[in-house]
Order: structure tokens, then C-alpha cells, then sequence
């Protein structure tokens, strides 16, 4: 049986902002997030002069999150979840969502977002699958670690492609797919109809 796979990015794609730095700032609190900032300053700065993303949000990652208990962060995950589907979405392309849905598509969230939110804003838009950026946890309790690499590029494609393996999905039955940085092109570049979406008006290909 053949299915039609839409992929969705979520931060700059499906949402008009990016929320990676907000949530970690919620769950953080004011004072916990000087205190990294501080703490992590030097390497911070190395990181920033090499533009390395993943080891600056790995480092930020590990200062937020290490030792919090997991159903406190699981639970801030849920609030911004709805805060992130009453407020942030972009109109345009949660049409082209619903579209998909009302095709009988299988639709996959796609990100480098991290999955104590975004397990349940996949929930809340009711889509097929969540690949995501996960937290490691250990006896109720996050290491503060990432477990295995950061969702973003090469790690997008790659897990697509298991996910589609494991669900017994063919390569052709990936359809659309859509992203709006550098950062999707291998993810796209799987999906016979990529969709840049600051290109494209994603209302008009709904009708």
C-alpha cells in the first residue's frame, strides 16, 4: 500500500519564531539562567567565534536541564506546547498542515526542537510522528545530556529514513516536505516535492 509523507520543520516553518531558546528559558528561570550564562562564558564565547550551534545548545542544554526531575520538565513541555499552538503557528503553512491531514497524508514533524515540547505540540496538531532533538533521562531525572546527536541536517535525513524503515515506508511515498534554512536541505532533499517556504505561498497551493 502506498502512503504520501509530509514533513514538516517546525521552528521558522511551522511556527513564526523560533521556540528551542524560549522553552529553555521557561523551564531555566531567571536566576538558573545567569548562573549558566555565567558559568559557561568562556566556552560560550569559543563556540560562538567558531559558530558552532549544536555545542553552544548542547552547553546551554546541560546547564538548564541537568538534575531536573522529568515529569517537572515533562510538564513544562505541555504548557509551552499549547503556548506554541495557540500563538506561534504560522497560518499559512498549519493550513497546508490540515491540508495533508484531510488527504489522508502521514504527516512527521521534523526538528532540532527539543522533545519535551514537541512531543506534545505534535500531539496537539494531531500528526503521525515526532523527530526530534530528545533530553537522556535517568531515574526520573534529566542528565542534562542530549541523547544522541542534535536533529539538525544530515541527523533530519538520516532519522527520516529509519523512521520510514522501521514503519515500512518506501523511499518514493516521501512526497512533501518543507523547511526554510540550510539546516533542512538534506532533510528536502529526500521529498520529491521540497517546499522552501519564505519562497512560496503556501495557502495558494492548498487551493
Amino acid at each position: 500500500m502506498h502512503v504520501t509523507v509530509a514533513a514538516f520543520d517546525v521552528d521558522n516553518t511551522l511556527t513564526v519564531r523560533d521556540c528551542v531558546v524560549p522553552f529553555m528559558r521557561s523551564a531555566a528561570g531567571t536566576g538558573r539562567l545567569v548562573k549558566v550564562i555565567l558559568s559557561k562564558a568562556g566556552e560560550t564565547f569559543q563556540s560562538v567565534r567558531r559558530r558552532d550551534r549544536d555545542a553552544l545548545k548542547a552547553k546551554f542544554v546541560a546547564g538548564i536541564f541537568a538534575g531536573k526531575d522529568a515529569r517537572e520538565v515533562e510538564s513544562l513541555g505541555i504548557q509551552f506546547a499549547s503556548k506554541v499552538a495557540d500563538k506561534w503557528l504560522r497560518s499559512d503553512v498549519a493550513t497546508r498542515l490540515r491540508w495533508h491531514q484531510e488527504q489522508g497524508h502521514v504527516v512527521i514533524l521534523v526538528s532540532a526542537s527539543l522533545g519535551a515540547y514537541l512531543h506534545p505540540l505534535g500531539d496537539l496538531l494531531e500528526v503521525d510522528a515526532v523527530l526530534c532533538t530528545e533530553l537522556e533521562e535517568k531515574d526520573g531525572l534529566l542528565t542534562g545530556k542530549l541523547a544522541g546527536q542534535n536533529c539538525r541536517g544530515k541527523e533530519k535525513a538520516s532519522r527520516v529514513q529509519k523512521w520510514c524503515q522501521d514503519s515500512g515506508i518506501a523511499t518514493e511515498d516521501l512526497v512533501y516536505a518543507y523547511g526554510d534554512s540550510s539546516g533542512d536541505t538534506e532533510l528536502l532533499e529526500l521529498f520529491s516535492e521540497p517546499t522552501w517556504v519564505n519562497d512560496i505561498d503556501l495557502v495558494a497551493l492548498v487551493a
